[in-house]
Parts: C-alpha cells; sequence; structure tokens
C-alpha cells in the first residue's frame, strides 16, 4: 500500500516538474522586431496554448488517480461498481475511498474528464500583421506539445473504455455496444444524440434473436447516376457548349453532365467533391477544365482546384492549383492560339487572383492580383497566347504573359457610358474584342488595344448576360432583363430577336449548336433548344432554390417535386421532362400523393398546404394550419386520412373522402416539445409514428389524434412506409458521432430489402433494410453538393430519387 502511495506521490511530483516546464517561456527573440499589438497577440497564443496543456495534464493525472484508488478500495476487497461501471465511478466518491495522499491529490483536480480526452481550442485571434516568423515557430512548438499530450489522453481513454465495455458487459439482460445499448428484458434499443436517449422498441418476433454484436450486410445492389435534372445557371456563366459527339456540356451540383439530346442519354464526370462554378472546353474539343469551390465533408476541408479530364473516356488527366486556390474557381479558360497549352485561373478571394498554368506540366507560370472588386469571366485571345482579357465590375482588363509576370492594360471607356458591370466578353473573326454590360451596350474593343473602336448602344433592355460569335462570324447576344436573344450581322446591325418566356427566365449563356441551332441557358436553370425565328423548346429544367418535397407516384413512373422557389413540377422518370409545372402563391416544403394517384397534397413554409389535381394540376383545396414549416404531408395508406406535420410541433389529421377532393378536420395530434420532422403510417391506418426535432418518437391513434403510451400497442405494428430517422428499422443509419441533423430523410424501398438515406454531407447511401445495427455498412454514392434533403424510390424499385438542398439539383439513381 505505501509503495503505490509512493509511487503516486512520484507521479504528482514529475507531474509539477512537467507542468512548471510547460509554464517556462518560449521567449521570442529580444532582437524581435515586433509591434506592442503582435507581442500581446503572441503572449496570448502562448498563454491558451498552456492552459491547454495544463488542463491535459490534470485530466489525465485525475483518470489515473481514480483508477488507482478503485485497486485500493478492491484490494480491501470492496465491490466494485455499485451503480457505476469500474473506471467511472464519481470523483467523490471516489476520493473518499482513496488513501489520504491519494485523496488530497484528488481533491485538487478536475471532478471530471475534459470532453472525452480532447481540449476544445479557442480560435485564436491575432492582427494582421502578426503571422511572423516567431509567433509561427512558437505555435508550432506549442501546437507539436498537445499533440503529443493528448496522444496520450486518448490511450488512457482509450485503455479505460476497454475496462468499462468489458466490466459492463456481463450486467443482467443488457448488453453495451458504444452508445448503443440493448435491454433485452424490456425489448428495447437505446441510442444516444448529442447526449439524448432514444429508446427504440423492438418488435416481439426479433426480441430473442437480437444482438448489438450482429453485424450488418452490404446491399447486393449499387446505384448508379442515371440522369441529373436542371442546370447551374442562376449565379454561373459560360458553362453551356455542344462537343463534336453531339453532347452539350454543362454542369449542376457536383457532376458534369453530358446529355446527348437526340439520342436522350447523359454521361456524368464525377470527379468534383463539391460545386462546381466554371467550364473551359480545349482547341482539341474533347479535353475539358472545370473548377470547382473550397467544401467541407464530414468536418474535413476540400481544397478548390481544376480538373482537366477527357470527355470520351471521363478519365481525370489532371489536378491543379490544389493548395494554390482560396475560396473558389470561378473562372477558367485554355488558350486558343498554341494548341492550348496554357490554362488560367481566377480564384472567388478577396484578391481575384489571376494564375496562368501549363496545365499538362501542373506548373504555375504566372499569377497577378486580378481586382479588388468580383471577376466575372476571363479568357485568351484566340490569335494571341499571350493575351488575356479579364471583366467584371467596373472594369476590363488586358494582360500580357511576359515569362512570370501579367502586365495590365485597363480598358479605356473614353467618352462612353462606363457601365457598372462588364458581364461578358467574345471575340469577333478580326480578332476584336465584343463586351455586353450591365447597361444593354454592346462594346467593340479593337485587336491589340484597349479602346473601344464601335459602339451598339441599346443592344438590349438591361443587361447583356452572354455574347457568342457564330462559325460564319454573325454574332448572338442574350439579354437579361428583356429575356431576349438577337442575332446580328457582321456589323452588328440587328437580324432578328426572339423572347425566352417569363417561366424559363433571363438568358445566362448562349452556345451554337448545329447550323441554323443555339442552345440558351438560362437564370432559371433551364437549357433551350433555339432557331430563329421563334423556335424556343425547352430540353432541360429544374428548380431555382431550395428544394425539399419529394413524393413518387403510387403506381406510375411519375415523381413530384416543390421548392422554396414557388414551383410544382410533375416529372415523368423516363422522359425526364416535367409533365406539368405549377406555380404556387408560398414557398414549397413537402409533398404526397393519394394512394389513388389522383391528387397531390403540397405544404408550404407558411403553415399553408393545398391539394393538387395531378390531371390538370387545378387547385382542389387549400387550408392553414398555424404559420410555421408544413413538413410533411402524407396520406395514409387506405386514403381516408391525410396527416399534415407542422414546425408548430403538432400533426394535423384530416378525413379525407370523395377521391382527396374533400377534407375535414379529424384530430389534433398534442405533445411533442419540438417541431415535426417525419412521419410514418400503419399499414392499416390506424395508427400513426412521429419524430420530432429534440429526437422524440411519439405513436398516435389516427382517428383521434390521441397519443398512444403502451409500447404493447404498437410494439408489433406493421408500418406502411419507413421515412422516419429514429425507429428500431432504420436506426443502423447514423454515423458515429451525428449531432441529430446529419441524416435529412430514409426510404424503404417497396419491396423492403433496401434502405436509403440522405445525409447532410452531400452523400446518398444504400443501406439493406432492416437496417437495425449500430452504424451498419452502406454503399456511399456522391453527386450532390449540398446537403441532401430527401430520397424516395419509385413505386416499382426500379429508380432512386434524390433531391439537393442548396444545390436545387435532382438525381436520380439506377438501382
Amino acid at each position: 500500500m505505501s509503495e503505490r502511495i509512493a509511487s503516486c506521490g512520484s507521479l504528482y511530483d514529475s507531474t509539477n516538474l512537467l507542468l512548471q516546464y510547460c509554464n517556462n517561456d518560449d521567449t521570442v527573440s529580444a532582437g524581435s522586431n515586433m509591434d506592442m499589438e503582435d507581442r500581446v497577440s503572441h503572449l496570448e497564443q502562448k498563454l491558451q496554448l498552456q492552459e491547454d496543456e495544463i488542463q491535459l495534464l490534470k485530466a489525465a493525472l485525475a483518470d489515473a488517480l481514480r483508477r488507482l484508488g478503485c485497486c485500493e478500495e478492491q484490494s480491501r476487497g470492496g465491490q466494485p461498481g455499485g451503480g457505476h461501471a469500474a473506471g467511472r465511478r464519481p470523483l467523490a466518491t471516489t476520493a473518499a475511498a482513496a488513501p489520504p495522499k491519494v485523496r488530497q491529490l484528488l481533491q485538487a483536480l478536475p471532478s471530471r474528464p475534459l470532453s472525452n480526452g480532447y481540449v476544445q481550442q479557442k480560435r485564436l485571434l491575432s492582427s494582421p500583421s502578426s503571422p511572423k516568423k516567431e509567433v509561427l515557430q512558437s505555435i508550432k512548438r506549442k501546437s507539436m506539445s498537445t499533440e503529443r499530450l493528448t496522444l496520450v489522453r486518448r490511450e488512457l481513454g482509450a485503455e479505460s473504455l476497454s475496462r468499462t465495455t468489458s466490466s459492463s458487459s456481463s450486467s443482467g439482460g443488457k448488453s453495451k455496444s458504444k452508445e448503443c445499448t440493448f435491454n433485452a428484458e424490456d425489448g428495447y434499443v437505446r441510442m444516444f444524440l448529442r447526449g439524448r436517449p432514444v429508446t427504440m422498441h423492438i418488435p416481439d418476433q426479433q426480441r430473442e434473436s437480437y444482438s448489438l454484436d450482429q453485424k450488418g450486410a452490404l446491399p447486393d445492389r449499387k446505384l448508379k447516376l442515371q440522369w441529373v435534372y436542371g442546370y447551374r445557371g442562376r449565379d454561373c456563366r459560360s458553362n453551356l457548349y455542344l462537343l463534336p459527339t453531339g453532347e452539350i456540356v454543362y454542369f449542376n451540383a457536383s457532376v458534369v453532365v453530358l446529355y446527348n439530346t437526340e439520342e436522350q442519354q447523359q454521361r456524368h464526370y464525377l470527379g468534383h467533391n463539391d460545386d462546381v462554378k466554371c467550364l473551359s472546353v480545349h482547341p482539341d474539343m474533347v479535353t475539358i477544365a472545370t473548377g470547382q469551390v473550397a467544401g467541407n465533408s464530414n468536418g474535413k476541408l476540400l481544397a478548390p482546384h481544376v480538373r482537366v479530364w477527357d470527355s470520351v473516356s471521363l478519365n481525370t488527366l489532371h489536378v491543379i492549383g490544389m493548395g494554390v486556390f482560396d475560396r473558389a474557381v470561378t473562372c477558367v479558360a485554355f488558350s486558343k492560339s498554341n494548341g492550348g497549352t496554357f490554362l488560367c485561373a481566377v480564384d472567388d478571394a478577396n484578391d481575384h487572383m489571376l494564375s496562368v498554368w501549363n496545365w499538362q506540366k501542373e506548373k504555375q507560370l504566372a499569377d497577378v492580383k486580378c481586382s479588388n472588386d468580383s471577376v466575372l469571366a476571363a479568357v485568351f485571345h484566340p490569335m494571341d497566347a499571350n493575351l488575356i482579357v479579364t471583366c467584371g465590375k467596373s472594369h476590363i482588363n488586358f494582360w500580357t504573359v511576359e515569362g512570370n509576370t501579367l502586365s495590365k492594360r485597363q480598358g479605356v471607356f473614353e467618352k462612353h457610358e462606363k457601365p457598372k458591370y462588364v458581364l461578358c466578353v467574345a471575340f469577333a473573326e478580326n480578332g476584336d474584342a465584343i463586351t455586353g454590360d450591365s447597361s444593354g451596350n454592346i462594346y467593340v474593343w479593337a485587336k491589340g488595344g484597349s479602346r473601344i473602336s464601335q459602339v451598339v448602344s441599346g443592344a438590349h433592355e438591361g443587361g447583356i448576360f452572354s455574347v457568342c460569335v457564330l462559325k460564319d462570324g454573325t454574332m448572338v447576344s442574350g439579354g437579361g432583363k428583356d429575356r431576349k436573344v438577337v442575332l446580328w450581322d457582321h456589323a452588328y446591325r440587328k437580324k432578328a430577336d426572339m423572347e425566352v418566356g417569363e417561366p424559363l427566365g433571363p438568358v445566362r449563356a448562349l452556345a451554337e449548336g448545329k447550323p441554323g441551332e443555339l442552345f440558351v441557358g438560362t437564370t432559371k436553370n433551364a437549357i433551350i433548344r433555339a432557331a430563329f425565328p421563334d423556335t424556343l423548346t425547352p430540353i432541360v429544367q429544374g428548380h431555382t432554390d431550395e428544394l425539399w418535397g419529394l413524393d413518387v407516384h403510387p403506381t406510375m413512373e411519375q415523381f413530384v417535386t416543390c421548392s422554396q422557389d414557388k414551383q410544382v413540377h410533375l416529372w415523368d422518370a423516363n422522359s425526364h421532362q416535367p409533365l406539368w409545372s405549377k406555380t404556387i402563391e408560398d414557398p414549397g416544403r413537402s409533398a404526397g400523393f393519394h394512394p389513388s394517384g389522383a391528387v397531390v397534397a403540397v405544404g408550404t413554409m407558411t403553415g399553408r398546404w393545398l391539394v393538387l389535381d395531378t390531371d390538370t394540376q387545378d387547385l382542389v383545396s387549400m387550408h392553414t394550419d398555424g404559420n410555421e414549416i408544413i413538413s410533411n404531408v402524407k396520406y395514409s395508406p387506405d386514403g381516408n386520412f391525410l396527416a399534415v406535420a407542422s414546425h408548430d410541433n403538432f400533426v394535423y389529421i384530416y378525413a379525407v373522402t370523395e377521391d382527396g377532393r374533400k377534407y375535414s378536420r379529424a384530430g389534433k395530434c398534442t405533445g411533442h416539445s419540438s417541431f415535426v420532422t417525419h412521419l410514418d403510417w400503419s399499414a392499416d391506418s390506424q395508427h400513426l409514428v412521429t419524430n420530432s426535432g429534440d429526437y422524440e418518437i411519439l405513436f398516435w391513434e389516427a382517428s383521434s389524434g390521441k397519443h398512444v403510451t403502451s409500447m404493447d400497442t404498437v410494439r408489433n405494428q406493421e408500418w406502411a412506409t419507413s421515412t422516419c430517422t429514429l425507429s428500431f428499422n432504420t436506426f443502423g443509419v447514423w454515423p458515429e458521432g451525428a449531432d441529430g441533423t446529419d441524416i435529412n430523410a430514409v426510404c424503404r424501398s417497396h419491396d423492403g430489402s433496401l434502405l436509403a438515406s440522405a445525409d447532410d454531407f452531400g452523400k446518398v447511401h444504400l443501406f439493406s433494410f432492416p437496417c437495425s445495427q449500430s452504424r451498419a455498412p452502406s454503399h456511399e454514392c456522391c453527386g450532390h453538393s449540398s446537403h441532401v434533403t430527401n430520397v424516395a424510390f419509385l413505386h416499382d424499385d426500379s429508380h432512386l430519387i434524390s433531391t439537393g438542398g442548396k444545390d436545387t439539383s435532382i438525381l436520380q439513381w439506377g438501382v
């Protein structure tokens, strides 16, 4: 006993020495020329790091002393555990039983370990001038020291956890696997989200055979991206081109789409891991460069970069600028006159850096601060590989590449109206630069100069977002406010024009198609095949704002979506076109088909919900329940009830008659303490189960809205759907460390073999169903660049539909 106390005292003394060492000042050179503000910032950083080290040491010592106290107690014949697992006894209890010297040491230490062995580093703010060499070296030394201490603490924590798990597994009727616990006696599994227990009751037929130790199986089927709905035109430009293969190339979310409009086939380049923002086609018309934004996946930062890839094989050839770009690559272009050897790119950082690269060698040749203001276009001159033209807010600049430098000449507007934005630039056959601006004027800049040689005033009413010179030397321009596409002859005289309809939106991008044909991209994320004088055929359509509402037709290969852009689309999954589109008064949030398929209910962001006829898109009924988001609208399997889940914490139940055309309030489910997120009907239409924002699982009688508190009533209930993210059959979708909002939606296939999930990291996962083992294995699929908001299997399970939030995309996956 005395030897253990002596060893403990020795540990304490050595720890004190280490603490004193940590408090020693890693002095900055006396000759440092840092000013007072830098010194203060430096000292604050050192102080914080030292405090963190001390806390880590104290926590590690506390853990060791607690376990030593437990050993002393056991050696005296005491029973371990009591109401606590070994190794996790409260400090007060341990201290009371410990020897005097141990007790004295324990009283001076923290009462519990710090956040599972990790210390939360405070964000260190410094002045703009403070990243000096001395400060950085000091921080590096301190960080290394902290990392070593953290590693020791993790090892101690892992040892403690292993002891805890082994000792707790012997408690009668209960087994434990990480955060999940299984109570065989009462027949439930309990998981924890952000520290809150979530209890899920097991059906009787599975209680005897269930074990947390069983491993879930991967599904035998996988998802393959088949179709991307929509196009990113709302905030990108110059992103639509025709390839020699007959495919048009554009992007949406993190997918670059190659769409053969004649054969109605899409191919997809999936090399990016976040939003694609720009695109350029090499002079060989095969090689393509695309740039993406900085992203974040599962807490891991994703660097912005440019990918150069082959449009035939879809293989990535080169990755450029990893670690060089700051926020996003917003402009990219190949040179034209030297065989496309160079590539230029603009970073969306504060300085909007323009860089030039030899892309085949992945070598940066030159870079320069382009502008304090936004840069909207950057292109090489078609006849001079050393000349780059950039334009944007209040400027047009002509850059000359000279070795590893870029020299600038500003465009001079002289007596002409200087626009707020120069929006686009193209080149005439003779090398003149042609710009369209926010004032609706077209300026021609003489080849090799920076002065205006010709003006077309008032070419459009409002901004000109795109100018495209055709192969025959004529030119087309696309207007924003007036939504017009105008054809100009060689002398810039108007020959013809046509207007894009309001539902499709202003013109964003123009590309020459087959002779006499154009492709027009719009700011409402549509692509139109156009021909003068007035042929306008939409070939791609999509939503333009955050998208959550999704449901599939009960018997046909159709699905409905609704978005905060106030649009409701009924889609044909075979033609990939909307059968109809309807504008509603409020932003849409949720949708649900009646079992007959005759009507569809749409919930909005304002508490209003409406019912539309699926054949005529006519309004059938409209109601308001509260004034908050209607997160879910779902008909009962027999079609006699409609459940309306709201963010006001209630579920409103309506009796439905006349095949979905008449509605009367039947009940109101009251009991949730947070907003309702998901709901499912029982197969017999007698009960409901709901999830809420604070991770509650509640059950209800459909006819009255009465809260069902007896689990024996619902434990063995068969559910018509499985869209609740918290249930015994779906809880395996939750990843380790999930915070309760990481999974936005789940959906069971109609044959009951698969479960799909939509998460906050842009991923769609495919699991086997039931998914009732913690952290079940899955097939992970990428394509979305924002949180995935919803998933649904078509009625025959042939395809899965997923919707993106901020990326507004709809992806169709083959199963």
